[in-house]
């Protein structure tokens, strides 16, 4: 894993191939977490994995799961998920009517907390509350599928949150899912993104590995 202070690349098994799971949990070696997408068709129009296949990757991969929920009732169902060890467990502000209750719950079990929002979800409602998470997910496209466009007219949101953060002095990791790129990452990191979710782009290369460090090199030109 890369240093602390270092950009993190976490690629979306979303994009890997379901019957060969173990071989390409073993191709992202070299990268920092594996980003697993829970769906539940309800909260967003996917479904994806549940509970028992979480655990089988967890029990599999060698990088520990950042744990993107899509679902609906996040409050009955992402602290399951910190007890099944994942490393952190990331839920939707939009699917949770005690967001800070349910970060502290995760936080208690073992897990880092990510509180996520919508390309359309203003984040000012988070910044009194940005010390009871350990990220924040900024979604650049709208959540329920890989492949889609990033949404540039996401980057003011981030540029908030990093300014709250350091103005509060809150150490919280900004996330970036959607869309990233060699073409887009730069962009999202210059806005404030240290930590980015990149699918397509990582198992759709010839050589994962180096495309791993390809996008770690570009957003490593402007984390700050």
């Amino acid at each position: 894993m890369t240093p602390i202070d270092a950009p993190r690349i976490n690629p979306s098994i979303l994009s890997a191939d379901f019957v060969n799971m173990q071989r390409d949990l073993e191709r992202i070696a070299s990268a920092d977490y594996v980003h697993v997408d829970v769906m539940d068709n309800h909260f967003v129009p996917n479904l994806t994995f549940g509970p028992q296949m979480v655990e089988r990757i967890q029990a599999t991969s060698p990088l520990p799961l950042d744990v993107h929920l899509m679902i609906a009732d996040a409050g009955r169902w992402a602290p399951g998920y910190a007890e099944i060890g994942a490393a952190s467990v990331t839920f939707h502000a939009e699917a949770s009517d005690d967001v800070v209750g349910l970060a502290r719950r995760i936080r208690q079990i073992g897990s880092r907390v990510g509180v996520a929002i919508k390309p359309d979800t203003p984040a000012e409602p988070l910044f009194e509350h940005l010390a009871e998470f350990d990220q924040v997910l900024v979604m650049t496209v709208e959540p329920g599928f890989g492949g889609q466009s990033f949404r540039a007219d996401t980057m003011p949101k981030l540029r908030e949150l990093k300014a709250e953060a350091r103005r509060r002095g809150v150490d919280v990791w900004l996330q970036v899912d959607g869309g990233i790129s060699l073409e887009t990452i730069e962009q999202a990191a210059e806005s404030g993104a240290d930590t980015f979710v990149a699918g397509s782009a990582v198992f759709g290369a010839d050589d994962i590995d180096q495309r791993i460090g390809e996008l770690r090199a570009l957003a490593a030109r402007h984390v700050h």
